[in-house]
């Protein structure tokens, strides 16, 4: 069942079994200042994702900075500047002149934090997360990798269309930056001298602050604090002064509306369904291919990961139906035998170098998921480029809306297939990655991994094949780990191009390029 795109792939990553983006990447991003590769003058005219155009929000007319209300507002930026203590001045260094950087790391955290399975009551039941009840028990969210996929892309997306409004009235505006007016003001970012209104970083605060507060909201009150202390930072750094900050603020709310409405209307709410739903899934598997997936976890939960989550609305793919990948291999096939002795081959055989991969991709409870590495992975070469925060935005909002749209259409296939993994066929079979609670078929990790490196070779394709090899490694990393059969794997990989070729199409009409 190995697809034609797969055997192309495998053909660019000659050798990656020896190979880990755990030698690549640094353990520690440099968040230094540095000069953006580009300004992206025209980005006001890029496509937006959900508005219609960049004026579909409004903001004042700015004073011109020859006015008394401008001049009183320098002075006060000023005085402000110039008088730093250290508290202050490491909050400016925090937040760097990239904080879209910043506040992806901050929903990365995020989730590790609530990346905890629901464990069961003292009589055995269990009680599912409740939005309407965050405290719980158990608390909401449960961060699995469904919901990381989804709150990255609607945080992503709403700073992307929200800064597409700010880049829009910036260059129509006009109005130059604090140090550009008055040179005795020293901006702590230098090198990057763009219009000043509306502020970006504001719009990027608000918005990240209100898309994170309505998927975390136990967090409200941290997430209410960062956004006060980053836009309190954009005076401290002398980049903007109140108006330009209250006007991007105000941008930023805006988007984050627009975005949650369509959050609320999703369907996400719906897709951890009860038991008898999730029981006339399973047997509806049953009655089409004769196969079903069991839950062998311990304590086992009575309804798999989000079974409906197939069913929520994608972003730029128009149906899961297209899709959806064909029926896999049926127990006792010879394709199913060569899979079954792979995967004995391996546990009898394991290497460090096996064992090493397997838990380098597992990010499993307690991480930022499968989604969150490749965010992960997106920040690194962001600042490798240079990227100014809105080329930035671009790059989160195409990749996680690919990522989770290859979320979707995995979830589809899992329930509609309900194929049974290795653990429940194999007589006496074990892992060493755990057991997932949902069906094999197809392989999450192959499926974002792939969608994630698709879109990151689009938009840096001098990396391409660096991504593709960790993305192939990711796939490879759930065989070794005992957790899927190799055609969850391969075509889970092509699902995951094929998904994020949707997106690619949609990026390359946007005017960025």
């Amino acid at each position: 069942m190995k697809s034609n795109v797969y055997k192309y792939i495998l053909l660019l990553v000659v050798g990656f079994i020896t190979f880990s983006c755990e030698d690549e990447l640094p353990t520690k991003l440099d968040y230094s200042s540095y000069t953006y590769s580009d300004m992206d003058e025209n980005g006001g005219n890029w496509n937006q994702v959900l508005l219609s155009g960049p004026e579909q929000i409004t903001i004042d007319v700015p004073e011109d900075v020859s006015s008394q209300a401008y001049q009183a507002e320098l002075a006060e930026l000023k005085s402000i500047a110039n008088n730093l203590d250290q508290s202050q001045q490491e909050v400016v260094a925090y937040w760097t002149n990239n904080p879209v950087v910043r506040w992806n790391e901050i929903a990365l955290e995020l989730i590790a934090k609530y990346n905890l399975i629901p464990g069961p009551n003292p009589d055995g039941t269990y009680t599912l997360p409740n939005p309407a009840n965050p405290e719980g028990p158990p608390p909401f969210p449960f961060a699995h990798p469904p919901y990381a996929s989804r709150a990255l892309a609607y945080m992503s997306v709403a700073q992307f269309d929200g800064l597409i409004t700010t880049w829009h009235y910036k260059f129509t505006f006009n109005r130059p930056m604090p140090s550009d007016v008055d040179n005795s003001i020293q901006s702590a970012y230098t090198g990057n001298s763009i219009p000043s209104y509306p502020a970006d970083g504001a719009t990027i605060a608000a918005a990240s602050r209100d898309i994170l507060s309505a998927m975390f909201p136990l967090e409200k009150e941290y997430l209410a604090q960062k956004a006060e202390e980053h836009m309190s930072s954009l005076m401290w750094a002398g980049i903007n002064v109140e108006s330009d900050i209250l006007a991007g603020e105000y941008i930023g709310e805006e988007v984050a509306k627009i975005a949650l409405d369509r959050a609320r209307n999703d369907g996400m709410s719906k897709a951890q369904c009860p038991k008898p739903v999730s029981d006339s899934i399973k047997n509806a598997a049953f009655e089409r291919y004769g196969w079903k997936w069991e839950n062998l976890e311990i304590p086992t939960r009575p309804v798999g990961l989000t079974p409906l989550f197939g069913k929520v609305q994608m972003w730029n793919v128009p149906n899961v139906e297209v899709v959806r990948p064909p029926v896999p291999p049926a127990p006792g096939s010879a394709e199913y035998n060569e899979n079954v002795d792979e995967l004995i081959h391996f546990k009898n055989n394991m290497t460090n170098e096996w064992r090493r991969i397997a838990n380098f991709w597992q990010d499993g409870l307690g991480t930022y998921t499968p989604p969150g590495h490749w965010n992960r992975i997106a920040n690194e070469f962001i600042i490798k480029y240079q990227l100014n925060p809105l080329r930035s935005a671009r790059v989160f909002a195409y990749m996680n809306m690919a990522i989770m749209d290859g979320g979707i259409s995995c979830w589809d296939a899992k329930y509609h297939y309900h194929y049974p993994r290795p653990i429940q066929n194999i007589k006496g079979f074990t892992t060493i990655a755990g057991t997932p609670n949902f069906p094999s078929y197809t392989s999450g990790h192959s499926v974002f991994s792939a969608s994630a490196a698709e879109v990151l070779s689009y938009i840096f394709p001098q990396e391409g094949n660096l991504f593709r090899n960790w993305a192939i490694e990711a796939a490879e990393s759930r065989i070794y780990g005992g957790i899927h059969w190799r055609f969850d794997a391969d075509v889970g990989t092509e699902q995951g191009i094929n998904v994020a070729n949707y997106t690619i199409n949609v990026a390359k009409t946007d005017g960025a390029d």
